[in-house]
């Protein structure tokens, strides 16, 4: 079994986050993103799973809402602050990029695993900072904007949907995995048994595509 060392929590650009190197000469670095409530420390048992050698980068979103970190601002359940959302997308992205040459990874094998808010950010990133992502692993995604012009993008995409999520709607989904498609990412749309909660099998469906793709 790969044993890495837990690191503590870091600050760049604004964002809190921990940061943790690849092994086995492996040159991919998974993207963590959490959901509504999460933190940087959320969903690095997840990263440790689905792809054991793979660097880790996992910032903390910087909206609050009532205390809940987030990483863009909702002014409903399902209704994005879309301002915001370019906004902070930006800011990710630009992250991102800081990040690579903080920590020497390589910025062409970025990918990003988002759950539910962190989700809908990546898929953001992917249609408006197109050069940030190599590929992205979305469970319980929603389209965070509907694009006036599609920035293209040759990224590799799995999202994972819950066939009863009460939020993400079938399709909704399936607009997501149009939109996408449209920008020319190549994407997978897998339907789990499940609602808005993450699952053994999303874990399991994740780790056997990026095992797949080998992006």
């Amino acid at each position: 079994m790969v044993r890495r060392m837990e690191s503590a929590a870091r600050e760049l650009e604004g964002f809190t986050y921990r940061a943790e190197p690849s092994s086995a000469g492996d040159s991919r670095t998974l993207l963590l993103l959490h959901g509504t409530g999460g933190d940087e420390n959320d969903l690095i048992p997840l990263g440790h799973t689905l792809a054991p050698t793979a660097a880790l980068l996992s910032p903390r979103g910087r909206v609050l809402e009532q205390g809940a970190p987030r990483f863009f601002r909702r002014l409903a359940e399902g209704v994005f602050d879309l301002d915001d959302l370019r906004r902070r997308t930006g800011e990710l992205a630009t992250f991102v990029a800081n990040a690579a040459i903080e920590h020497e990874l390589d910025p062409s094998r970025i990918i990003a695993v988002g759950f539910s808010n962190g989700a809908n950010i990546a898929a953001s990133v992917l249609l408006s900072h197109p050069s940030v992502l190599r590929g992205a692993v979305l469970f319980r995604a929603m389209v965070p904007f509907e694009p006036a012009e599609v920035a293209r993008t040759n990224a590799r995409v799995l999202l994972s949907e819950g066939r009863s999520d009460p939020l993400v709607s079938r399709a909704t989904a399936e607009r997501l995995a149009e939109i996408l498609r449209d920008a020319g990412a190549s994407v997978t749309l897998e339907w789990q048994p499940a609602g808005h909660q993450l699952t053994q099998g999303d874990v399991e469906s994740g780790r056997r595509w990026l095992d797949r793709e080998a992006i």
